[in-house]
Order: C-alpha cells, then sequence, then structure tokens
C-alpha cells in the first residue's frame, strides 16, 4: 500500500492484529453480479487485497447473488475477469448461493427463537407502515403469529405454493427503534425466478442484509469493508450474527465510496446507457466501466496507483477525474513509443523532392527512456499533414503552414508553402511545398530558425487508420431520472479517418503509443482487423492537474 495515504482501516487491522484479536486477517470483496464493474468498484478491490497483502492475509472474492431477476452468468465472469486483469488473485471463490441451506436454517432457528414471523402484508403496505425518522412504525397484524404457524408458512413458502409477494418473512426486532432498519426487516422473499447458479432450486431468496452477515460469518471474514450508505445497516449486520447464533462474529466498516466529477457511478444508470443504446455495450471506452477503461486504454498499474493515492475517508468528497488521467500519464511515458498520426489529412507536394526518391530518417522510439531504441520513418515528395496544421488565411501569432510561411517537419526538413489547390467547392485538395536539403533533422543547421513544428505522415508509406476520440458522456449527471438521457453529450465520440507510421504495421489490441502532439492511444480490440487498425485516445498529453505533495 501506499504509505502516503491515510487509511483509518489500516489503523484498525493493525491494533486487531497487535492485540491478538485477529490471528488471520480475511477481507472479502462482495459485488452483486447484476452488471460491470466501475472504477468505483476498483477502489473497493485494491483496498480490500491490498489490506489484505499487507497482513499477510486472505481475500475473498464473493458474489452476492441474492436477487436472480436482475444477476446473470455474464456479470458473474466479466467480475472475475476484472479483478484478475487488475493484478490481483482471490484466495477463494464463493457464492452467497453457496449457503442458501445454511440460510434457510437460520432463518428457521430464528422463527424457533420468537425472532422472524410470516407477514402477509403486501410490499406497500409495509413501506408505509415502517414509519418515519420522527414517527415509530407500526406493527404488523401478523407479527405474533405462533412459532408453528410460522413454521408451517415458511415451509409452504419455500416449497412454491404461494405467489410472488404474497408472504415475506420479517425479522422481529423493534417497530419503534430510531434506525429503521430495524423496524422488523424483511429477510426473506417469495420469486419464482431461475437462479444463475442454484436453477430453479429455490423461490424464496434471503434479503442483502441478512445474508451479507452470514456469507461473512460462514467464510470467517475478519473485517467486512463496505461503503459509508451501509453505515446505518451495521446495527442490523450484529443484530443477525447474534440471533443467528454466528460461531464467528465478524465486524463491520465503513468507508467513503469514490465519486469522480463529470462520471456516472450509477451502476442502474449505466444499464439504461447499455440498453438504450447510448453506447456501445458496457465495454465502450467511455463509460466508466473496469472493461471500458480497459478498452480505451487504461493499464491496472495507473488504476491501482489512483486508487491508492486516493485514499481512505470516513466522509464522502469528490476526485477530480484529472487524477486519474494523470496516473495513465505517468504509466505511460516510459512505456509507451512515440511515433506520427495524420488523423484529418491533407495531402502536401513537395515540389523539388525527387519523384522516386525516399529517404528513410531515424527517429528515437521514445526520448524519455532510450534503451526502446531507434525507428524508421520513409520520407518521400508526398506527405500528409493535418488540416489543422495549415491556414491560408492565417490569424497573428499562427506559427505552423501558411503561404509563403516555413515550418519544420518533426525528424525531417523545413518545408515552405508556395501554392494552394482547391476543389470546385473551394475545399482545399492539397498543398505544393519546396523543401531545404541543409535543414534535415539532426544535421546541425543552424542557418535559420523557424517557429513551427508540425508532424507528417508518408503519403506513399503510411498505413491507414480510424481514430476515436472521446469527451465526457453526460454533461450533466442530475438525480432527475427523467433528465438523464437527455443530458447524454452527442459529441462525447468524435471518428477521424486518418494515417499512421507505416512501423506500425504488426500492432495488435491494447498495443499503446503516444501519437505527437495527440495523445496516448491505445489499439481498440474491438474493432482492429487485418483490413484496419483502430486507435482509441486514451488520454492527451498534458494537463494542468498536479497531485498536491
Amino acid at each position: 500500500m501506499d504509505n502516503r495515504s491515510s487509511n483509518f482501516l489500516r489503523n484498525i487491522i493493525a491494533d486487531d492484529v497487535n492485540a491478538g484479536k485477529v490471528k488471520e486477517v480475511v477481507t472479502r470483496f462482495p459485488p452483486e453480479p447484476n452488471g460491470y464493474l466501475h472504477i468505483g468498484h476498483a477502489k473497493s478491490i485494491c483496498l480490500n487485497f491490498d489490506l489484505a497483502d499487507e497482513f499477510k492475509g486472505k481475500t475473498n472474492l464473493r458474489f452476492d447473488d441474492t436477487n436472480p431477476s436482475k444477476e446473470d452468468i455474464e456479470y458473474v465472469e466479466s467480475i472475475k475477469e476484472d479483478v484478475l486483469w487488475l493484478g490481483y488473485r482471490w484466495d477463494n471463490l464463493f457464492y452467497a448461493s453457496d449457503y442458501f441451506e445454511a440460510m434457510y436454517d437460520r432463518a428457521v432457528l430464528l422463527i424457533n427463537k420468537g425472532l422472524a414471523y410470516v407477514c402477509d402484508l403486501p410490499a406497500e403496505q409495509i413501506r408505509l407502515t415502517r414509519g418515519t425518522l420522527t414517527k415509530p412504525g407500526q406493527e404488523s397484524p401478523y407479527r405474533n403469529r405462533e412459532v408453528s404457524t410460522n413454521l408451517q408458512l415458511f415451509a409452504k413458502m419455500r416449497a412454491g405454493e404461494f405467489k410472488d409477494g404474497e408472504k415475506v418473512l420479517r425479522a422481529k426486532i423493534d417497530m419503534t427503534s430510531p434506525n429503521i432498519n430495524l423496524r422488523d426487516p424483511i429477510l426473506y422473499r417469495i420469486a419464482h425466478a431461475s437462479h444463475h447458479n442454484t436453477g430453479d432450486a429455490w423461490c424464496i431468496y434471503p434479503m442483502y442484509d441478512y445474508a451479507h452477515p452470514i456469507e461473512d460469518a460462514l467464510e470467517g471474514v475478519t473485517h467486512s469493508i463496505c461503503t459509508l450508505e451501509f453505515e446505518d445497516h451495521r446495527p442490523l449486520y450484529d443484530w443477525v450474527i447474534r440471533a443467528c447464533e454466528m460461531e464467528h462474529t465478524p465486524r463491520q466498516y465503513e468507508f467513503a465510496r469514490l465519486n469522480l466529477t463529470n462520471t456516472v457511478m450509477s451502476k442502474r444508470k449505466l444499464k439504461q446507457l447499455v440498453e438504450e443504446h447510448v453506447v456501445d455495450g458496457w465495454d465502450d471506452p467511455r463509460m466508466p466501466t473496469i472493461s471500458g477503461l480497459r478498452r480505451r486504454g487504461y493499464t491496472p498499474e495507473a488504476i491501482r496507483a489512483f486508487a491508492r493515492e486516493i485514499g481512505v475517508a470516513k466522509s464522502d468528497s469528490i476526485v477530480d477525474a484529472k487524477m486519474l488521467e494523470h496516473f495513465i500519464r505517468e504509466d505511460l511515458k516510459l512505456k509507451a513509443p512515440r511515433t506520427m498520426g495524420v488523423l484529418s489529412p491533407l495531402k502536401v507536394v513537395i515540389t523539388n523532392y525527387p519523384e522516386e526518391q525516399v529517404e528513410m530518417l531515424e527517429a528515437e522510439i521514445n526520448p524519455e527512456n532510450p534503451a526502446m531504441g531507434n525507428r524508421q520513418i520513409p520520407f518521400s515528395r508526398e506527405i500528409y499533414i493535418e488540416q489543422d496544421d495549415f491556414m491560408e488565411d492565417p490569424p497573428a501569432k499562427y506559427f505552423r503552414l501558411f503561404p509563403g510561411n516555413e515550418v519544420r517537419l518533426k525528424h525531417a526538413y523545413f518545408i515552405k508553402c508556395n501554392d494552394v489547390f482547391k476543389d470546385e467547392q473551394g475545399n482545399i485538395k492539397e498543398i505544393h511545398c519546396t523543401y531545404d536539403p541543409e535543414t534535415k533533422s539532426g544535421s546541425g543547421f543552424t542557418g535559420r530558425k523557424v517557429k513551427g513544428t508540425i508532424h507528417w505522415v508518408d503519403a506513399g508509406k503510411a498505413r491507414p487508420a480510424e481514430f476515436r476520440l472521446y469527451s465526457d458522456l453526460i454533461v450533466q449527471d442530475e438525480e432527475d431520472e427523467k433528465s438523464f438521457l437527455e443530458n447524454v453529450n452527442p459529441g462525447s465520440l468524435e471518428i477521424l479517418q486518418g494515417f499512421i507510421e507505416p512501423n506500425l504495421h504488426n500492432v495488435g489490441p491494447h498495443d499503446k503509443f503516444q501519437f505527437f502532439r495527440h495523445g496516448y492511444f491505445n489499439v481498440d480490440p474491438k474493432y482492429t482487423n487485418q483490413e484496419k487498425v483502430v486507435f482509441n485516445q486514451i488520454v492527451s498529453l498534458k494537463s494542468s492537474f498536479e497531485i498536491k505533495k
């Protein structure tokens, strides 16, 4: 773990270990398989695994699959892939559904102890009778059923003799408790739905607040780390452990979840974006999902460094998304080969360069990492430059190419624009320039200086490529459900057809490069094929963001 990060959880665990309260630290990462993991989950993954690793303990990966109507094996497999990709290996793999029989037995125990009862009230009526923060709840008319009656009804619930919503099993705690979670919470509900792991073996399913503590206890979890929204649920967590007479007593601790600027962190809303086809699946590079970040080009090293840097807090706050971008730049600056790519090409003909000649220029693959060696770049009479690097009638202080102006071609020569050719619609078709052979890069030429340097690719040898540029997907994330999709940024994806240096002929999925002036790019694994390579822009080259020391 990063020692710079303030981590009150580490202190709690260290105290427990030093005091002999805990022989072996056991944490768990317990996602519900009802969607793909996002960057907020990455924080929790790093936290749980790093804490266990630091204290030479264990971390379980457990799927809290107690709601079959929303869960799917697709999500299970995606979660496994994400955890492994982040660089972590779980010690045990569990499912809440592995414990359904044990949970049922403990529900029977609660009934026998007079601590649970079958309630016939519909869901809406239960909600209305729970009361408010200032008003106590009302007891159910079924609260004082005989134990034998409750046992019989609960058995019939399991046997499938009732319809969905017809009955529930509730804990009998305190309808006047100031903590609404203790006002006879529902423990089991009826759901005639096939389960991804147990099939049709069950038609009653435990609620999360009942299942979660039992799972932790059965697995020997010592420190059950949750986000802050579960703080008010902790008394119920402890009640279930005591009332169900669990042999092992885990402890729940809460920390602040990750909130990022301009980022949707609601799994429900992310699923809506997918189902409404606003995005190209859960792994769309605009999505904050781990699979989306991976496809965009983020590395596990960058995400782990980010998660450790933001630390662990007891109160909610918002983290600037630029911090995540900072860490991918830091990770790639020594790893990514430098190259040139022209995203919006404009042809340049160098009229005084020999027509059949192709010259090989040499440049470092990464100036910040000389060990990566050099690359060869072809240069000939016809090249492509960026459309934005030429203006026929430029404003003041425009130092790139325009009629009569001279610029340096990166790694090559000075060129001067002489003529502009347009099509019938008045659009610039190509420009003609001359070059100065004495100004070759690296030759030591000192005769004169130019203020502009632009990049290029050889028109005859360059490889076609597609470039995908991304901006914020949601321009304003309001809580109002009706306004959410209306806030989707229609310009969040820009697709450009351009060219790359020919030395990139054998790139593969997830290969990463720094394109001169454009930023860091990743080879898209979904749409790249033998005919076309597709690059996703990971991040721009520079940012004003700095990590505070």
